[in-house]
């Protein structure tokens, strides 16, 4: 790695200078919502995300145990030199020089103490941080792309992490490198090559022959994901009839899985969906209503309204107006 970044990542931090005077445990100050309580395990993202940001980055914290935690955002780690040990959802990995480990907001972590010379970049990421990156990604069915679609379902259904081996993988260092050159110098103001940049690494990822760790998926998971990746890419003419007769199940039991994992049904799912793409394209185009209503899947602009104005409680037009 650049001899520059690792200087800038290898500085002790207000935190571990604590720690090296003798602090036993993490400030909880710095990772929870103290509004919830002692007892709360989750780190929140106002916490380590500045005003807003939708991605940031920070070094790992060195030299004390994390206990068991989940995060209300995704997660990236990147492990620069060195090595860490970390349990996630019960299972142990050490992460060496070069390996990537992803992990979603349903994943429980539990991290060991690292030394002063293991170094890791944690990225911290909002899910609406992939709008803009899941399509540019290739529509096959591979791990990193159920794993992101994952990343936008509030149910955890498993699978909430993927390790990637990738230390001699050239291309990809050198985008990791880049990208955390990038989030140092200034990360709002680059947000879209940053993007850009993510994609591209997870592009570099799947057509690659790298090693992936995957965790063990139960057919229900596996299922759940191959229908959010659905309804993520085939919204405007998705239909769950469609679907189970690609996926060989019948519609009872596709309707009671679907209500087990979601507590919603598949009709709701696509709505939500068409809603949001709706709402972006409002904010971010300049198509009428009817254009929208049409590419999003509702030939009927007048139903389109209603659902919209049912979801947002407001019209489109006002919606587009308000933003």
């Amino acid at each position: 790695m650049n001899p520059e970044i690792l200087e800038q990542l290898s500085y002790l931090t207000s935190e571990e200078m604590e720690l090296l005077n003798g602090h036993q445990t993490i400030d909880r100050s710095l990772y929870y919502a103290p509004e919830k309580g002692e007892k709360n395990t989750v780190i929140d993202h106002r916490k380590v995300l500045d005003n807003g940001k939708l991605i940031d980055i920070r070094p790992h914290t060195r030299f004390v145990h994390f206990p068991k935690h989940s995060h209300n955002y995704i997660e990236f780690v990147y492990m620069c030199v060195g090595s860490t040990r970390h349990v996630i959802d019960g299972q142990d990995i050490t992460l060496r020089e070069g390996d990537l480990l992803f992990m979603n907001q349903h994943a429980t972590q539990e991290i060991y103490p690292a030394g002063r010379d293991d170094i890791a970049v944690n990225f911290m990421i909002r899910p609406e941080f992939f709008d803009s990156v899941l399509p540019k990604l290739s529509e096959d069915h591979n791990p990193l792309r159920d794993f992101l679609i994952s990343c936008l379902t509030d149910k955890d259904m498993g699978g909430n992490y993927l390790y990637f081996q990738v230390h001699g993988l050239l291309p990809v260092q050198n985008l990791m490198e880049n990208l955390i050159w990038l989030m140092i110098k200034n990360p709002e103001q680059k947000r879209n090559l940053a993007q850009q940049s993510m994609a591209l690494l997870f592009e570099h990822l799947v057509s690659q022959d790298v090693n992936i760790c995957l965790p063990e998926n139960s057919f229900e998971q596996e299922l759940m994901i191959k229908l959010f990746n659905y309804i993520e890419t085939e919204y405007k003419n998705a239909a769950l009839s469609e679907f189970i007769e690609k996926n060989s199940i019948d519609i009872y039991t596709m309707g009671r899985i679907i209500k087990k994992n979601t507590g919603k049904t598949f009709k709701y799912l696509l709505m939500d969906k068409r809603m949001k793409t709706a709402a972006y394209l409002l904010k971010n185009t300049e198509l009428t209503t009817v254009d929208i209503s049409y590419n999003i899947g509702y030939e009927n602009t007048s139903y389109f309204h209603r659902l919209f104005k049912m979801t947002y409680g407001m019209s489109p037009r006002e919606f587009r107006v308000s933003s």
